[in-house]
């Protein structure tokens, strides 16, 4: 870690940001249809604070430990051009990204929600984990998001980084009105 005990610190010196899926990007919930397919559902609001970020010029991944076609088209609609799925050691596939696009790991973040994450969220500059996480969890985190997995945790931790990169209110700016003067 940094040695720094402020999570927006560890936030602001963020340019590599990654995110567990089930029970982060989703509620953890696994549905499964004829045949059996699996589906999750995403929050567009956290899509929408993904695609935030990434206009801010943070790096975005997805690490998942399972694989499913479903996340493959999730991550492709949000152009999110780092997806490892089937991910065992979720800190060793971190290590290789970071190591790829020269990044430390003081400068990324990783947002999990279970034991499998923890080792990642230990070794980054900046772990967060969801208000739903189990306390095991919580105790590794730097940040925890007031919202739950899947409904919200994911655009709260990207709103939080925007702030503390002090970004938020120009990301934002397109897609408010304008103040009449």
């Amino acid at each position: 870690m940094l040695g720094v005990a402020d999570p927006r610190e560890r936030a602001a010196r963020l340019r590599l940001m990654a995110f567990d899926v089930d029970g982060v990007l989703t509620d953890g919930s696994l549905y499964y249809g004829d045949g059996g397919a699996e589906i999750k559902a995403f929050s567009s609001i956290d899509g929408l604070g993904l695609n935030l970020l990434k206009k801010a010029g943070v790096e975005l991944a997805i690490i998942t430990g399972r694989s499913v076609p479903c996340v493959a088209e999730r991550a492709k609609h949000l152009q999110i051009r780092h997806l490892h799925q089937g991910a065992s050691d979720k800190l060793a596939t971190l290590r290789a990204l970071t190591d790829e696009l020269g990044f430390s790991l003081g400068e990324t973040g990783f947002m999990g929600d279970d034991v499998i994450d923890i080792r990642a969220m230990a070794a980054c500059g900046f772990a967060a984990t969801t208000a739903d996480s189990r306390n095991r969890i919580k105790i590794h985190a730097h940040w925890v998001s007031r919202y739950p997995g899947g409904r919200g945790a994911v655009r709260e931790v990207c709103d939080f980084i925007l702030d503390a990169k002090g970004m938020l209110d120009a990301v934002l700016a397109p897609y408010l009105p304008e103040i009449p003067g």
